[in-house]
């Protein structure tokens, strides 16, 4: 009889504590404490990022060391497509064009 109330008791409690996150939960979205909305209260928005090469009908040469430095890091590691905004295509042809100048010495291949 003493097990029954012990584990009534537990049960009770687990309730509880469910109940009292779910009250918490609704209180830190009362407070007016925006984070992650952007103070806005609704969706975040982002501005869409344009392939450079597409919009400015560059070509990607690898003699251009200038140019395929601005999409390596410091340390010498390509840049991904969602960092740079650049599309599919260009960035093949982008990362293609950084290994070749490697090789060929224009660019690193780690920092120093």
């Amino acid at each position: 009889m003493s097990d029954d109330k012990y584990f009534d008791n537990e049960h009770h409690s687990r309730r509880d504590r469910d109940r009292d996150r779910e009250m918490e939960m609704h209180m830190d979205d009362r407070d007016g404490d925006d984070r992650g909305r952007g103070g806005k209260g609704g969706k975040v928005f982002f501005k869409k990022k344009i392939c450079k090469f597409c919009a400015q009908k560059m070509k990607i040469d690898y003699k251009e060391a200038d140019t395929l430095r601005r999409f390596i890091t410091e340390r010498g590691k390509i840049l991904p497509r969602r960092i740079t905004g650049t599309c599919a295509k260009h960035q093949r042809a982008l990362s293609l064009a950084i290994k070749q100048a490697r090789s060929i010495a224009l660019l690193p291949y780690v920092a120093e």
